[in-house]
């Protein structure tokens, strides 16, 4: 169960037996069903999820509209982390796409984690520098990219999600339209 765990988290530091020990102690594991609120927008992300199995959705709501931001797939770290880190309400919201077993930590046993394991303070930098270059490269492609290129941008790092998730989730991630993303689609394809 924790496996997947410490194979990501020891790509940024090392730990010993009795870390590892600690860190289990504070996950719990959860089991949850495809299309399940973790995190609603308006509440307070209270907690921290690590994906050994499934895909999760952070989005926007506007009007009716669903906006994906940004889909995490399996041994990524999840949440609402604008939410979580301050402990204030959001503007975001959290959902299974698939069944998915989680490793769950709360806000208040990671800050204590933090503590006892002062290492992981350095693996959640880690992933912050991560999450922000990736947030990064999703702005500026959205500013310099045109939505033919980012269509094939994410077909070529992320063809694996074409499969997994429905095509209206991927138009929203990539800010075009489905019938957009359609049309983008076929001009491709007439054109090989």
């Amino acid at each position: 169960m924790f496996t997947s765990l410490f194979h990501y988290i020891s790509r940024f530091n090392t730990f010993t037996s009795e870390d590892r020990q600690i860190i289990e102690s504070y996950f719990t594991f959860r089991q949850v069903p495809k299309k399940f609120n973790l995190i609603k927008k308006g509440k307070i992300a209270r907690e921290l999820f690590f994906i050994n199995k499934g895909l999760l959705r952070l989005y926007y709501t506007k009007d009716t509209d669903d906006i994906t931001a940004f889909i995490f797939r399996e041994h990524l770290f999840a949440s609402c982390y604008e939410s979580f880190l301050r402990q204030a309400p959001g503007n975001q919201s959290l959902d299974t796409l698939e069944d998915a077993e989680l490793l769950v930590i709360s806000y208040d046993d990671l800050q204590t984690l933090y503590k006892k394991v002062p290492k992981m303070e350095t693996v959640a930098r880690k992933i912050a520098e991560q999450r922000f270059i990736n947030a990064q490269l999703i702005f500026s492609s959205y500013i310099l990219d045109s939505p033919e290129e980012r269509w094939q941008k994410f077909e070529a790092t992320q063809s694996d999600l074409l499969l997994r998730v429905p095509h209206h989730m991927i138009a929203s991630f990539l800010g075009i339209t489905p019938v957009s993303l359609s049309r983008i689609r076929k001009r491709l394809m007439d054109g090989k």
